[in-house]
């Protein structure tokens, strides 16, 4: 694996100061020994979705920085991991405006998914489209009108900003290779693809991570990044079942189903759900506790019952600060079926030793924790400009200035927060052997051991308290971190 197993921060490139060049000199200033990576969200040029919707990779958008800012991220020596939409492009790339223009006739013709050249017949049949899987109430396509005056439908899973990718074609692979490879060459250690499980289509199929050939274009993609060693990491909200197939065949995979583990385990007091994952999931992977979406609900199914999810949705809207249920609902662009939008810290009611609690977990958890940015600076619902945009993901999008920054360092709970990522980042036991220890229903007791080192987490879910013993650099007796 190219990127190591400390804790990385990710953030938009604009959300830390408001430029990418900011961003480094926070890190510098405040974080450089909390963090071993960090993952810029995208920073192309983009007409939507907050940098979701990209034209291209060529670029830096201006109004972020450039290759050279992007370039002093990695002179830090810290690890790089970029974004790669592996489903769609920009309606207003290139690329499909030429399509608009030349139909039939344009060099990326078949760049893009054409209903009438996909389906047997021109048109999906209700029972094609009953199979597809999609999160938007609305068939899969925009209809576009070309410059002779003919109509094509076009597959569009997400915004209509947001065109799919025929990556059956020539040319589109040839599109993604180049990029990818690009991305590689200016810095990236570890590339996420976005989206990757839309990527595959086929009729008569759900076109969601469709098998095999889901496989084939995975082994693909992590072979062209492994050509400058870099790795490929698969985006996929769904059954944890998925991420449990991905690590067996030997992928980088996201931890999406934590988060609402970890927030049972403290609502209920209770560890059992917790630590059976714990004892099966994946040991090669990313954790997180909050992410520039909502907190994932989906990924847990069999993991907790349905009633378990329903009653932690229940108290995080009666435990956590500032959030309603509107909030998740079509009127601010939002549907709770599969995230919940608010803040981690503010899902822990604002309260500053449960937050340090579930970080604390997920640090001991197997894997490369990440803290998103609000996350790091223990946010709370930004409720002033969700109410401005009335989109119920920017409750946790909220903008730093430096000056903020700076401020918020000095809040206790920030200040706990940063020690603790320091020691996940730099003690040695974590590049060991993980072992869930017996404990009681009510705890958890997690240990590390590598080359005689030692860090052991002992935690109580119903005083919200935790206790971290660890060896001294030299492998001295272990003794309690002091946070």
């Amino acid at each position: 694996m190219s990127v190591r197993n400390g804790c990385q921060l990710i953030t938009y490139p604009d959300s830390m100061g408001g430029s990418i060049a900011s961003l480094k000199h926070g890190i510098e200033k405040y974080f450089s020994r909390a963090i071993t990576g960090v993952h810029i969200l995208p920073f192309y040029p983009s007409s939507g979705d907050r940098g979701f919707s990209p034209l291209g990779y060529d670029t830096v958008d201006p109004s972020f920085g450039s290759w050279d800012d992007i370039r002093g991220i990695k002179e830090m020596g810290l690890d790089l991991t970029v974004d790669f939409m592996i489903n769609h492009l920009s309606r207003r790339s290139a690329q499909f405006q030429d399509f608009l223009r030349r139909g039939k006739d344009s060099p990326f013709r078949d760049f893009f998914i054409r209903y009438s050249s996909f389906w047997p017949g021109g048109e999906p049949t209700d029972e094609d489209l009953a199979k597809i899987y999609t999160r938007k109430p609305r068939p899969p396509y925009v209809e576009e009108q070309l410059s002779d005056g003919t109509a094509e439908k076009i597959w569009c899973t997400f915004d209509t900003e947001q065109i799919d990718l025929n990556l059956d074609s020539p040319s589109t692979r040839n599109f993604v290779q180049d990029s990818m490879m690009s991305l590689c060459r200016r810095g990236a250690d570890c590339i996420r693809l976005d989206a990757f499980a839309y990527g595959i289509k086929r009729p008569g199929t759900s076109c969601f991570f469709v098998e095999p050939d889901v496989w084939d274009l995975l082994s693909w993609c992590d072979s062209i990044a492994a050509e400058s060693g870099a790795v490929v990491l698969p985006e996929i909200h769904e059954h944890h079942g998925i991420q449990l197939k991905l690590a067996q065949h030997g992928y980088l995979v996201y931890d999406f189903a934590l988060p609402m583990l970890i927030l049972q385990a403290i609502y209920d007091g209770s560890s059992r759900n917790l630590r059976n994952w714990l004892s099966i999931c994946p040991r090669r992977q990313i954790t997180t506790l909050d992410t520039h979406d909502g907190i994932g609900v989906v990924d847990v199914r069999d993991l907790m019952t349905d009633k378990e999810i329903e009653d932690t949705r229940d108290n995080l809207y009666s435990r956590g600060a500032n959030v309603k249920r509107i909030y998740n609902t079509p009127k601010y662009n939002n549907l709770d079926i599969y995230q919940i939008n608010c803040t981690y810290y503010s899902a822990l009611g604002d309260d500053d030793e449960a937050y340090l609690l579930a970080r604390a977990v997920q640090f001991f958890a197997p894997g490369i924790p990440q803290v998103y940015y609000v996350g790091l600076l223990a946010g709370r619902n930004d409720i002033t400009l969700l109410e401005k945009t009335k989109n119920g993901r920017d409750i946790n999008r909220h903008s730093y200035s430096l000056e903020e920054i700076d401020s918020e360092l000095g809040r206790p709970v920030v200040k706990r927060l940063l020690r603790l990522m320091e020691f996940r980042s730099s003690h040695p036991a974590f590049s060991g052997v993980f072992t869930l220890k017996e404990s009681s229903p009510s705890s958890l007791h997690i240990e590390w051991h590598h080359e005689g080192h030692c860090a052991c987490l002992r935690a109580d879910l119903n005083n919200l308290s935790f206790r971290i013993e660890a060896t001294g650099n030299a492998g001295t007796n272990p003794s309690a971190l002091d946070l």
